[in-house]
């Protein structure tokens, strides 16, 4: 049974429910899609995911794309280890 509902904006944003914003403690969430069913979990620590990326941000490198590599990096990292 749903704790609750919400509406998708029309630029697809929904507004996470405070009780499950409490629930996940976490200001970053993975979507991820399991057997047709739309699953969320919280990231809890992306700060070990980034230090590999330090010393190419020291060569002027574009910190924006950096920070999406080590995202992607870090949610494959999580989807692996979750599927094995």
């Amino acid at each position: 049974m749903p704790i609750t509902t919400a509406r998708i904006s029309s630029k697809g944003q929904v507004t996470i429910p405070k009780k499950i914003r409490d629930y996940l403690k976490s200001e970053t969430v993975v979507f991820d899609l399991r057997d047709g069913v739309v699953v969320l979990q919280p990231v809890r620590d992306a700060a070990g995911t980034l230090h590999k990326y330090a010393r190419q941000t020291k060569q002027d490198a574009d910190f924006k794309k950096l920070r999406e590599k080590a995202w992607e990096d870090a949610l494959h990292e999580k989807r692996r280890r979750a599927s094995t």
